[in-house]
């Protein structure tokens, strides 16, 4: 039997004493003998009770003396599990990694899952803190941002190291997708207040949470609060930050600009973030990141139309095999499908659209509806008018369903345009007062059931 592992010392000085105590006992009781048994070479009984208690850490000749007398690996006494177990267990989690930077969600919930439940029966604290975050990391990719939130609390929860910033991220991100910003903008906050006091607030991760929180405030429409946060954090990411960080910076600075209408501005921060961001092996957010710069092109004037549907092409084929989620999947096809509508290629934009809304996931519902509207203009486009009617029909109860934000009110207001377009003018209207309350507006001049009379209405009545 292999008595020693090459880290038992550093173990030895990390292991929490009382749950070294817990196992040593447990070997002990397993094992028939009493405390006496375990005695000799300058170990008492009251020694080993100490140990066994938690109010002691043991040397490691001495542990390792106890283990050899109980047939027993230090390293499992250390754990809870052998050296081979737990390497299994990390494994396991790299695993479930790889799997989703291939985006192979289901794969890596497997293992992640697996992994995780071998780690709680062994008691490995920091192995559990990166399972609740890989399983919750699944979890978003699928979709199922509820049991996201859930592992990637827990995570939270449990570590003080840049793997909870990597946590509060994926959480304040669920929270958006859900349309709860007010929510995703707390959660990273606080997160980010407790950075400097665990000395992480000049990490790359610190810089990435920052532009979490401002794409939220973003979202939300607070954009005077969101330029200022994404200048400070550009300005600190240019200081110190990693090519990775700088990226992040600038593309959500890009994001923040092009809501303020600063189109051109905003393409050329998103450029510079895609050159960064060329440089490391996030596939994920790199395409993403791809993704967006496209978007900005399309509404650019029409020469940056072949170099915005060359690089959402691309986008979308990389998400496809990263591990984006179901939001990010759904983006890339509506945008490549508005491509090829303004390319003149109404026939492909039919096609691709109706795969956007094909999507069965109930958090993809207003991008569903984006994509039945590009598939009413394509209808429009090949002059199919019913069939841009019912697509457009589609496209009312799809936005029906979902919440009311900033999003959801350009989507209402766009519609508004479109089925004026057709002839249903009615819808128009009302899509029109849905937009205004979603963005937020408030009538306070209806009157009630008892109107005034004209002359009633006289200063001073």
């Amino acid at each position: 039997m292999s008595w020693m592992h090459e880290s038992d010392a550093e173990l030895l000085g990390a292991v929490d004493p009382r749950a070294l105590g817990e196992r040593l006992k447990a070997a002990r009781v397993a094992s028939g003998l009493t405390q006496a048994a375990l005695t000799g070479d300058g170990i008492s009984a009251g020694y080993v009770s100490r140990i066994e208690s938690g109010a002691r850490r043991p040397t490691l000749k001495v542990l390792t003396e106890l283990a050899r007398r109980l047939d027993k690996p230090v390293d499992q006494l250390l754990r809870g599990v052998s050296s081979t177990e737990y390497d299994e267990i990390r494994l396991g989690l790299d695993y479930a990694e790889l799997a989703l930077e291939n985006g192979e969600a289901e794969e890596a919930e497997r293992h992640a899952r697996d992994a995780l439940t071998r780690a709680e029966l062994a008691s490995l604290e920091q192995l559990q803190s990166r399972g609740h975050y890989l399983l919750g990391r699944a979890y978003e990719t699928r979709g199922s941002f509820d049991d996201a939130v859930r592992e990637l609390e827990q995570a939270v929860a449990s570590d003080s190291t840049v793997l909870a910033i990597r946590a509060g991220i994926a959480m304040s991100r669920c929270h958006r997708y859900q349309g709860d910003l007010t929510l995703a903008i707390e959660v990273g906050e606080c997160i980010h207040a407790t950075l400097p006091e665990l000395g992480l607030d000049q990490t790359d991760e610190a810089v990435q949470l920052a532009m979490t929180v401002a794409m939220a405030y973003i979202e939300r429409g607070d954009l005077s609060h969101a330029a200022r946060l994404c200048a400070d954090v550009v300005s600190r990411a240019d200081e110190s930050a990693s090519a990775t960080a700088r990226s992040a910076a600038y593309w959500n600075a890009s994001l923040a600009l092009s809501e303020r209408g600063q189109i051109q501005d905003a393409v050329d921060l998103a450029t510079r973030a895609l050159a960064l961001q060329g440089e490391g092996n996030d596939t994920r957010n790199l395409a993403r990141l791809r993704l967006s710069l496209g978007r900005l092109e399309l509404r650019l004037d029409g020469e940056a139309l072949p170099d915005a549907l060359s690089r959402l092409v691309r986008a979308r084929d990389e998400l496809r095999e990263s591990s984006a989620g179901v939001v990010d999947i759904a983006q890339s096809g509506m945008a490549l499908a508005d491509a090829h509508l303004r390319s003149g290629d109404a026939e492909l934009a039919l096609q691709l659209a109706a795969e956007v809304e094909a999507m069965d996931a109930p958090d993809v519902l207003p991008e569903r509806a984006e994509a039945a509207m590009i598939r009413g203009q394509a209808a429009w486009a090949l002059q199919r008018t019913n069939d841009a009617v019912a697509a457009y029909q589609v496209a009312i109860d799809l936005l029906t369903a979902c919440g009311e934000d900033r999003y959801t009110a350009q989507l209402w207001y766009d519609l508004a345009e479109l089925l004026d377009q057709v002839g249903m003018v009615d819808q128009s209207t009302s899509a029109l007062r849905t937009a205004a309350r979603a963005s937020g507006l408030q009538s306070g001049r209806r009157l009630d059931e008892r109107q005034k009379t004209p002359a009633d209405r006289t200063i001073g009545v």
